[in-house]
């Protein structure tokens, strides 16, 4: 129980089985072989996933009640999209889980992530490929709202939990902005994320849900600015049609 009093569900992260699972999967990644485990796979990852995101969940009602955590919405598939990939292994080697902002695509607007792997635990979010008018739209955030922006990103906590800003970013200004302004190398940024990576034997403890949601809360300050700036974007917003069938935000 954290001191607001909230006390998540008992989780006990990933079996130990999970990660050899998956370490095994790297050197033997294809069809037969996962087909054959695919039972071992749904056991060690699928089912203590689906667990974790429901937990998740449950502590974003705290501290981030516009965040979607829903197994049916927050996993990433294992099968890997191979048709424009000189790598065509079918199958990822980690297990991962995005949180959107509700609302927005789960692609396309800002959010919060995690993945396991044989080699890590990485944990973060942002904004990881904005097209051009969600990327235009943060960067004019920014530029309107400077101080603020400054004050998560250079912020004592933020820096401590996660150090810099991360991102690729252009060589020079971008159209329309100056290099005068405040915050303007945050301008030439083209992605706007954080994170921290830990040992993997992190997934398998239950240390592993208070560390994600540590993470998570500390994040939020930027997820929320970054939602200000894209929540009314049309590309990152579900169509009527999408709003129908859950199944299509997937």
């Amino acid at each position: 129980m954290d001191r607001s009093g909230f006390s998540p569900r008992q989780c006990k992260g990933f079996p130990p089985e999970a990660l050899p699972f998956l370490g095994d999967l790297r050197k033997h990644n294809n069809r037969r072989w996962f087909q054959a485990r695919k039972e071992i796979y749904e056991q060690l990852l699928k089912a203590p996933m689906a667990e974790i995101i429901v937990s998740i969940g449950e502590a974003f009602r705290r501290f981030a009640p516009e965040m979607v955590a829903d197994p049916k919405i927050s996993p990433y598939r294992i099968y890997r999209d191979t048709r424009f990939s000189a790598d065509k292994s079918p199958y990822k080697t980690h297990a991962a889980a995005v949180f959107p902002v509700r609302g927005l695509l789960k692609n396309a607007g800002p959010g919060l992530y995690f993945h396991v792997s044989p080699d890590e635990v990485l944990m973060g979010g942002g904004i990881y490929m904005p097209d051009p008018p969600v990327l235009r739209a943060v960067r004019e955030r920014i530029a309107a709202h400077p101080r603020e922006f400054l004050s998560i990103v250079e912020g004592t906590a933020f820096r401590k939990a996660f150090g810099e800003l991360e991102g690729e970013r252009l060589k020079t200004m971008p159209k329309g902005f100056s290099a005068d302004q405040d915050a303007a190398e945050y301008l030439r940024y083209k992605q706007f994320l954080f994170g921290k990576t830990c040992p993997p034997k992190l997934a398998t403890s239950p240390r592993l849900l208070p560390a994600l949601l540590d993470c998570f809360e500390k994040g939020m300050p930027l997820i929320r600015f970054l939602k200000e700036a894209v929540g009314k974007c049309s590309s990152a917003t579900p169509s009527l049609e999408m709003r129908r069938s859950p199944s299509l935000l997937r």
